[in-house]
């Protein structure tokens, strides 16, 4: 059965007139990783009334019962504490899934054979929609992952937008590089050629499961999202338990508009758990799933790789992000340019750096050499400049995001000599967040221990200044780490071509992203939709890089049909 987009609230001529341009935008900027976005990244660019609007929207859905209409629909559940302390006492459809996951799977005939193009619109559409919404879903996140309000409007609005955006263009791309149809025509000598007519359509694997995480639920969500709807899966989204109602909202907004473009609403769906009810290793095993999105903890994913061996799984997971010091034209640029790294959102990004690697003989910089433990204090002095004011610690640091990042903090300060111990910070609008500044450790590498705390994620504020031997000890064991725990990220800084080229190749051999002597706006743990590939999929953090054609490509499959001519 195809839908009838002619006699839908929403037809296919105006989808293609309001999105077919942004559509061959996002296709052209994949080609080119030229800077491009069309969602604006500042508060003021949605209007004079924007910002009130959507604190009343927020302030709205609180202690309400977020209806969503699903089939299965069995009770309520909730239960979020914002991370700066108010409980939002919104309630969530909790769902059977024998009921639920058939009544989703009846609507794929449709959505498959609308094809190609009629999918990516559509999706783009709900991006739209989504992003007119921006502040609201602004507060959304933040009170549900502690981001700062910027942060959170910032990654958690047009940032995860773009993502989600880039998802579907390669789906696009991807799903139109085999035409439709084609005549297939194979002379025979004197006799009349063989004549085929063939058609190839892109199928869909079957339901795809997006299991959302507490930091980044948009931005971390939309990718698998969007990438697995554009290529005519449905979606069912499991956020997590403390992180569901940006989720919520956006699952809400998908089903107006499939529902108003002519499609069955139940081809997206949220799936919420009751307290340790534990749903997401239930649902990764049922047959209907077919594809797995995950972002979270080491031993989650690798469970998931391994027992949910019907679906195609893609996973982000934990890693040891690095930045080796070898020397700098720049010293100033390269410590604020760090510091600032290392505070954003108070560590709490699986892109922040955690090692730093520095020679204990010293590094030359611009301002002379300095040994590592003027480094270091340097650094900390630079962490301490940056969060000195009360105000701007609070914009940058934002909360923490649950009690598990703040004990690990606690415990880092016993790992070694600190160089820059946490201090809380009082936020005077929200008093029970609990806001601490990053410590930074010192650490030295001489003695190998299997053990060593740079030798694993410790997920949130917490930086290991590590002492090596020189410069060629702290690649291989940039090398080492990247190879056996992960690395979303790696940065470097050197004045030297060749230490540029052996970072260099560490990091092609061992497929991790590399920032090299970054000093000025742009920062190691930030990454740009349509340019930049956030992880690689090469290395044990993440099996998947956001977003390239390796993302989409096997989310659907190609059937042919061939015809006598």
């Amino acid at each position: 059965m195809t839908a009838d987009l002619s006699t839908a609230a929403l037809s296919a001529a105006q989808l293609s007139d309001r999105h077919r341009p942004t559509l061959d935008q996002a296709l052209a900027a994949i080609r080119s990783r030229a800077y491009w976005s069309p969602h604006p990244e500042h508060p003021k660019a949605y209007g004079e009334n924007a910002p009130a609007e959507g604190l009343a929207a927020f302030e709205a859905v609180r202690g309400t019962r977020l209806e969503l209409g699903q089939p299965g629909t069995d009770g309520w559940t909730g239960g979020e504490v914002s991370p700066y302390g108010p409980e939002l006492g919104v309630e969530y459809p909790h769902v059977d899934p024998d009921v639920l996951l058939p009544a989703m799977r009846a609507g794929m005939g449709a959505w498959r054979d609308a094809g190609p193009e009629t999918r990516a619109l559509v999706c783009i559409e709900i991006l739209a929609r989504i992003g007119a919404r921006t502040h609201e879903f602004a507060h959304a996140v933040m009170h549900t992952s502690g981001q700062a309000f910027m942060m959170a409007f910032q990654a958690g609005g047009p940032h995860a937008q773009d993502r989600g955006l880039e998802a579907v263009a390669y789906a696009y791309a991807e799903q139109t590089r085999v035409p439709g149809q084609a005549h297939w025509s194979k002379p025979q000598g004197k006799k009349e050629p063989l004549e085929l007519g063939k058609t190839f359509t892109p199928v869909p694997r079957g339901i795809a499961l997006v299991i959302g995480c507490n930091t980044f639920p948009t931005w971390n969500g939309y990718p698998g999202l969007f990438a697995s709807l554009a290529t005519g899966n449905a979606v069912l989204v499991k956020p997590h338990p403390r992180a569901v109602l940006p989720l919520a909202l956006t699952v809400r907004v998908a089903r107006e508009v499939l529902s108003e473009a002519g499609f069955d609403p139940n081809l997206v769906a949220l799936a919420t758990e009751r307290p340790g009810e534990g749903i997401a290793k239930s649902l990764a095993v049922r047959p209907e799933i077919r594809l797995i999105d995950y972002t979270g903890s080491t031993a989650f994913g690798e469970w998931l790789e391994t027992h949910a061996r019907q679906a195609q799984v893609y996973t982000e997971k934990a890693g040891v992000n690095t930045v080796v010091l070898d020397s700098t034209d720049n010293y100033k640029g390269m410590l604020s340019n760090l510091a600032f790294s290392l505070s954003l959102y108070s560590g709490q990004m699986c892109t922040t750096p955690q090692n730093l690697l520095i020679p204990r003989d010293g590094i030359a910089t611009d301002a002379g050499h300095k040994t590592y433990d003027e480094v270091v204090a340097d650094l900390a002095a630079s962490v301490g400049g940056l969060l000195g004011d009360d105000a701007r610690a609070n914009a940058l640091l934002g909360a923490l995001v649950n009690p598990e990042v703040r004990a690990r903090l606690e415990a880092a300060a016993g790992l070694g000599e600190v160089a820059l111990a946490s201090r809380e910070v009082l936020n005077p609008e929200f008093p029970d967040a609990v806001v601490r500044t990053p410590v930074l450790v010192k650490l030295d590498a001489a003695k190998p221990d299997p053990e060593a705390p740079y030798l694993s994620e410790c997920f949130g504020p917490v930086a290991f200044a590590v002492a090596v031997d020189s410069t060629a000890d702290a690649l291989e064991l940039l090398r080492r780490t990247v190879r056996e725990k992960g690395a979303m990220t790696v940065g470097a800084y050197t004045t030297s071509a060749d230490t540029e080229r052996a970072v260099e190749e560490v990091c092609l051999e061992e497929s991790a992203q590399l920032s090299l002597n970054l000093t000025g706006g742009v920062f190691v743990n930030q990454t740009a939709a349509f340019s930049d590939f956030h992880g690689s999929g090469g290395n044990p953090a993440a099996n998947a890089a956001l977003c390239d054609a390796a993302f989409v490509a096997n989310r659907f499959r190609v059937v042919e049909v061939r015809r006598q001519a």
